[in-house]
């Protein structure tokens, strides 16, 4: 995996409407040009940011704003936790079926390997509303803590990333749709031309002309901000490359609107905090930002340029050498790329945001100093930011690893003061 240091150019591109995203295996939608990093190019500075709004997904709704207060200090310690009960395995209609009425209960939440009804609801819900827990795969995690933190912080709830009657009430109030719902696989979706070898060597990854999805369970878990296992979990018997076969999907909801002034990457909660001229939190993103090895930026940077769909660039007299790769090397857009789909590049050079072809792995690996976010949440902010918005990398408050739990406790209201 690509990123930061590494030296990239990156083109323009124009992304496909949703159907045909599928196909071509870039999952993004975007008629009018985007900019890219100005000096790299032979081409203006001035084309501006991407301003379209971001696909839509089946089923989703079209939710109604509301003023979000100021975050407010945090509650005082909770009482001792009950011992989770280990998951177990449902079949795969009562899963469904639990998940989509599941309510408010104080019982732990399961550990282990097995998706959990009420942790299924409760990722969905928090992707709606704007606090994402990364990829949907009803297993409880450090992302989906962080995840209800940032939502109280939204919502001016003493901050603590623990679940409670009144938040779940907050979350359910923003949509009443199911959580998982049904989707009919068409042509376009079945149809490619995907990628089913993607080298990891990026001699032989320059030679191909895209790199798009393996397959259609890859582009629709995407598309449906799911885990790969978890897609199949609830689709047992399906065959994905026939169209007119119905799935199981999640149903994540309508993309975030508001426009974002400024930027909180914390280099401490591995998280990215977005908030609008008004100084409130009005999205956060789950992130992997850089490695003690390959340290992210310190201090406050500028978005640049926003590409959807770039080309790499891979320069080993720049950043690193890749094994027996001594030369320069081109490596050809898509959602597999190093860089993801999507490059939102800083006023630093060869520093940005940007997508990954590895959803699962966001905050449980290290970068090469970028800031590394799902391709849809990436997608999201590339749609809400402008050249010129402020990025300020936090440091972390208490030494962090890829290992460690997140820190959910000690958000103080300064992290919602705009710029």
């Amino acid at each position: 995996m690509g990123d930061g240091k590494l030296a990239i150019a990156l083109t323009l591109a124009a992304a496909l409407a949703v159907g045909e995203a599928a196909a071509q295996g870039a999952p993004f939608d975007d008629e009018r040009p985007v900019d890219a990093i100005g000096e790299m190019l032979s081409i203006p500075e001035t084309t501006g940011s991407v301003d379209a709004e971001p696909h839509r997904l089946p089923l989703e709704g079209v939710r109604p704003a509301e003023p979000v207060p100021p975050a407010v200090a945090r509650r005082p310690a909770p009482k001792p936790a009950r011992p989770a009960p280990v998951a177990e395995a449902y079949p795969v209609d009562l899963l469904i079926a639990l998940a989509n009425d599941a309510v408010y209960s104080d019982a732990p939440y399961p550990k282990g390997q097995h998706a959990d009804p009420r942790m299924i609801k409760l990722q969905v819900l928090l992707d709606r509303a704007h606090a994402s827990p990364g990829v949907i795969d009803g297993i409880n995690g450090g992302n989906v803590a962080k995840a209800i933190a940032a939502f109280e912080m939204m919502i001016g709830h003493p901050v603590d990333g623990v679940m409670d009657a009144e938040l779940w009430a907050r979350l359910e109030s923003v949509s009443s749709e199911p959580v998982l719902t049904s989707y009919e696989l068409t042509e376009k979706d079945v149809g490619g031309p995907f990628t089913p070898v993607l080298p990891a060597d990026y001699a032989e990854q320059a030679q191909l002309s895209a790199a798009g999805y393996r397959d259609p369970v890859e582009m629709l878990a995407e598309r449906f901000h799911m885990d790969e296992g978890f897609l199949r979990r609830l689709n047992p018997d399906i065959d994905f490359t026939m169209a007119g076969s119905v799935i199981t999907v999640a149903n994540p909801g309508a993309p975030q609107k508001a426009k974002v002034a400024s930027i909180v990457a914390d280099k401490g909660r591995r998280q990215i905090f977005a908030y609008d001229l008004a100084g409130r939190l009005v999205a956060s993103y789950p992130a992997t930002i850089g490695s003690a090895d390959l340290p992210s930026p310190t201090g406050v940077h500028a978005v640049k340029a926003i590409a959807i769909n770039p080309e790499y660039w891979y320069r080993p007299k720049v950043n690193f050498q890749q094994g027996e790769n001594t030369k320069a090397l081109r490596l050809p857009p898509g959602p597999n790329a190093p860089v993801g789909a999507v490059w939102i590049g800083l006023d630093k050079p060869t520093y940005g945001l940007h997508g990954t072809p590895e959803p699962s792995k966001i905050d449980k690996t290290n970068s090469h100093g970028c800031v590394r976010l799902t391709n849809w949440d990436a997608n999201e902010l590339a749609h809400l930011v402008a050249p010129g918005v402020p990025v300020d990398f936090r440091e972390p408050e208490l030494p962090q690893t890829a290992e460690t739990e997140p820190l959910t406790t000690g958000i103080t209201p300064a992290r919602a003061v705009p710029y």
